[in-house]
């Protein structure tokens, strides 16, 4: 077992680290291709709930540091008390927690709690406590120290008594799902008034997308650019504090040739956000030069890749 001092906003934290085979009583939380959540520039992510000693946890877990709390170099790792609102005014509960990294390595569980077990309140105006420097991300990132392996790792909790109630979740960044690609075929694109075209729904990963195309740019453009995006049509369908992140290409083809225009993208969907592209995807000028190719008998063809897309699975 080792000691740390750690500087934090709410002052100075003791912290004790130690190793053990028993998993986590509450909660686990895997995540596979971990390294995606960096490439989809993923700040925090929120676990689901759990409940302990009847009350409603979750997990707040930064996989680049909490910055604010001096977790630079880190990975930051908390509890957060959920669905306070049915709670009693001026409530208070009083924890005593660990958090848990899992050594594929070792076979065993990296323990970090607050020396000699201390007592931490949650209350209206401090519903998180945690660890801003969980575990170092050189250590972490060292396949010599087993905590990422194959790219997934995985993180637990335990609240007041030591029961494993098997429930948590499973976030996986699936690359390349099943049939990902949609292609449309926009005929007399020449001929065309709408400000808009929407193309019909499509299917990947269990959601429905759809393309939406500005043939001559978004309202109060100067008309000199289509805009294309896309669109998560069940975006309602989420829970209000998650989001579906998702890698994506869009492509106008060219049918004559092979000299593609496409974008990348990498954007997390929510109830809120419901589409995202290129307001400027491609001058309208180049897109009818005849020499290019891209239209054909009046003919446009776009075309939508999910690249990856995050996937969530609830376990057992």
């Amino acid at each position: 077992m080792s000691t740390q001092k750690i500087s934090d906003i709410d002052g100075v934290l003791e912290v004790s680290r130690s190793m053990r085979h028993v998993r986590p009583a509450h909660y686990i939380f895997k995540i596979k291709s971990f390294s995606l959540l960096s490439e989809f520039d993923v700040e925090k992510w929120e676990s689901n709930d759990f409940d302990s000693g009847g009350y409603k946890w979750g997990l707040s877990l930064y996989p680049n540091g909490d910055e604010e709390r001096n977790g630079n170099g880190h990975i930051s790792l908390y509890l957060v008390i959920r669905d306070t609102n049915s709670l009693p005014p001026g409530w208070e509960v009083y924890v005593q927690f660990k958090l848990f990294a899992f050594n594929h390595i070792q076979d065993k569980y990296l323990t970090v709690q607050d020396v000699e077990g201390k007592t931490r309140c949650f209350r209206a105006m401090k519903t998180k406590w945690g660890f801003p420097q969980f575990l170092s991300l050189d250590s972490f990132q060292n396949t010599q120290s087993g905590y990422l392996l194959d790219d997934s790792c995985e993180f637990g909790a335990e609240v007041f008594v030591i029961k494993y109630d098997g429930k948590g979740e499973c976030l996986s960044i699936v690359k390349e799902p099943s049939d990902n690609t949609f292609t449309w075929k926009i005929d007399k694109f020449s001929t065309i008034t709408d400000i808009n075209l929407r193309s019909e729904e499509f299917i990947v990963g269990g959601h429905k997308w759809q393309l939406l195309l500005y043939p001559r740019g978004p309202p109060k453009s100067n008309g000199e650019n289509i805009c294309l995006l896309l669109v998560a049509v069940d975006h309602a369908k989420l829970l209000p504090h998650r989001k579906l992140y998702v890698k994506f290409k869009l492509w106008v083809r060219a049918q004559v040739g092979h000299a593609h225009h496409e974008e990348e993208a990498c954007f997390g969907f929510s109830t809120s956000s419901r589409e995202w592209g290129f307001s400027d995807f491609m001058e309208l000028s180049h897109l009818k030069d005849p020499s290019e190719g891209f239209l054909v008998k009046d003919t446009l063809v776009v075309e939508a890749e999910i690249m990856a897309m995050s996937v969530l699975r609830k376990f057992p």
